[in-house]
């Protein structure tokens, strides 16, 4: 890897994400969706979800998996579900894994 390089590519990434970050709340009021868009969009966004529930709860092939993580990613993704606060969602997967954990549940 060329060094020189490296922070400059990192800096083009962090501005381009932030662009496109702010470009959503930017544009809402200036587009409007047909109801179809929105309600597919909605949709799109419930199966995403599930796929990260699902990726994060299989096994990935190292060996046992346990109860404490897909517990944990379960929690998180009823929360997601019920519209919570992503930050509440994270931080609850991660606390019912951690407890699972540390009461001795793998």
């Amino acid at each position: 890897m060329n060094a020189p390089y490296l922070l400059p590519a990192m800096l083009t990434l962090a501005v381009g994400t932030y662009a496109l970050r702010w470009t959503g709340p930017a544009m809402r009021h200036r587009m409007r969706l047909p109801p179809r868009a929105i309600h597919l969009l909605d949709t799109a966004a419930l199966i995403l979800l599930a796929a990260l529930v699902a990726t994060a709860t299989l096994p990935t092939g190292s060996g046992h998996l346990g109860i404490a993580l897909p517990a944990g990613v379960g929690v998180g993704g009823v929360l997601a579900w019920r519209r919570a606060p992503l930050l509440v969602a994270v931080l609850a997967a991660a606390a019912t894994t951690a407890l699972l954990r540390l009461i001795g549940v793998h």
